[in-house]
């Protein structure tokens, strides 16, 4: 088995993109372990997709908080100083946030924001799967999940530039190797050979 130097890889795209999907397949094949972000439990969230403006500081705020709460207590298990694959980056945050929110509450949430990420460690590798809108909607569609059942193809292509945005932008991962993949394209689910050319990727990678 291929022994990694990187300890902390994540997997980041919008929703719908396979993340999950993919970490699992990932440390299943690397004997890792897996840090998956935990959604359903931001009470927030079945309101928000139906008044979002209403809603989003109070969704995003609870996001944040948990997702801090989770990467402070790997880093204190040492979960980084082990192979772990995670579904999710603690700056992917942000990207939201400046999605949904704005003035004064976009200003306090950065503000709190920057206190936080001073404790969260950078991955040291970020495989992101950019996927096409028609993809991305697609694949919600089909999980079915009770809140996500309002999400609109304008938000979520919005959301989808952003993603673009911020991975087309090396400064906002300084530390952070990346390696893209195009979801459209590849099933590493259901297609062994699509999860070889993953995983050869991905071990290509470390070695830089």
């Amino acid at each position: 088995m291929y022994a990694f130097q990187s300890k902390y890889i994540v997997v980041e795209g919008a929703i719908g993109a396979g993340k999950t999907s993919l970490v699992l397949q990932l440390s299943k094949r690397y004997q890792a372990r897996t840090i998956l972000e935990v959604v359903e439990e931001n009470p927030f969230l079945p309101r928000f997709y139906e008044d979002i403006k209403g809603y989003a500081f109070r969704t995003q705020i609870f996001f944040l908080l948990s997702r801090y709460d989770q990467q402070i207590k790997a880093t204190q298990q040492d979960l980084f100083q082990q192979l772990s694959f995670s579904d999710y980056m603690f700056a992917k945050d942000r990207i939201f946030a400046h999605l949904n929110l704005s003035g004064n509450e976009l200003a306090m949430y950065e503000h709190l924001f920057q206190i936080m990420c001073r404790d969260i460690p950078s991955p040291d590798i970020i495989i992101y799967l950019r996927a096409s809108t028609n993809l991305l909607m697609k694949r919600i569609m089909l999980r079915d999940r009770p809140f996500e059942r309002r999400i609109s193809f304008g938000y979520l292509e919005r959301l989808n530039n952003n993603y673009e945005d911020y991975f087309n932008n090396k400064q906002n991962f300084p530390n952070s190797k990346l390696i893209t993949f195009n979801a459209d394209e590849l099933d590493f689910v259901g297609n062994k050979r699509d999860l070889e050319l993953i995983c050869e990727k991905l071990q290509q990678k470390d070695k830089e």
